[in-house]
């Protein structure tokens, strides 16, 4: 009798890199589509095909989780690039090409737009802007006051972002992508250059009269 038994099938082992990947997809797309506030712990564990309790384990609160969504969405370098030379003309044309008709939607920026109007939430989108995007282009462009240069050419972007895709101004959102991208990196020169540097070819700038 014993012999005729057949062994209960081993216990499927977790992959744990797996199950985490699982849950922090599931949570950029149910933060950026509902906001920080609205999105529970519950829809997002369904939605990674996990419990409610495997998020706590993996991240400790909604909290913790948020602030991981929040590093990977501003993480990687969407709109700012990664090369000092032609800053300016580089980040025109990615807003440009991403803010188009159709185009694959900034993820960051509807992120933020959807959570800031949540204390808890706005800080971490802060810590992430600064840490991430703030950082990177203030790495870029140097010299003084980096950082509030940084982010004026941060807010032009969020801004051209906010009226061409979620507003849907009319002579953004009909506007030629290489206009555009020529209007923004003139806009983006002053900024972003260093004092006292003389303004990219092409960029539409003259060197001011000091």
């Amino acid at each position: 009798m014993l012999g005729s038994m057949s062994a209960a099938p081993p216990a499927r082992r977790r992959d744990a890199a797996t199950t985490r990947e699982a849950i922090l997809t599931a949570a950029v797309v149910e933060f950026t589509e509902h906001g920080y506030a609205r999105a529970g712990v519950r829809q997002i564990a369904e939605r990674a095909g996990v419990t409610a309790m495997m998020i706590n384990r993996y991240f400790g609160s909604k909290q913790g989780l948020f602030a991981e969504v929040v590093d990977r969405s501003f993480g990687p370098p969407t709109v700012v690039g990664t090369e000092r030379s032609g800053a300016a003309r580089t980040m025109a044309r990615a807003l440009a090409e991403r803010t188009a008709p159709g185009a694959e939607r900034l993820d960051p920026f509807l992120l933020t737009l959807r959570c800031a109007s949540d204390p808890e939430a706005a800080d971490i989108v802060r810590r992430g802007i600064e840490g991430h995007a703030g950082t990177r282009l203030a790495g870029l462009i140097g010299g003084p006051e980096a950082d509030v240069r940084a982010q004026l050419g941060l807010a032009l972007a969020a801004g051209t972002w906010l009226l061409r895709t979620v507003i849907g101004t009319s002579a953004l959102a009909e506007a030629d992508d290489a206009r555009l991208a020529e209007l923004l990196a003139g806009m983006l020169e002053p900024v972003t250059r260093e004092t006292g540097a003389a303004p990219s070819p092409g960029s539409g700038s003259t060197p001011a009269d000091d």
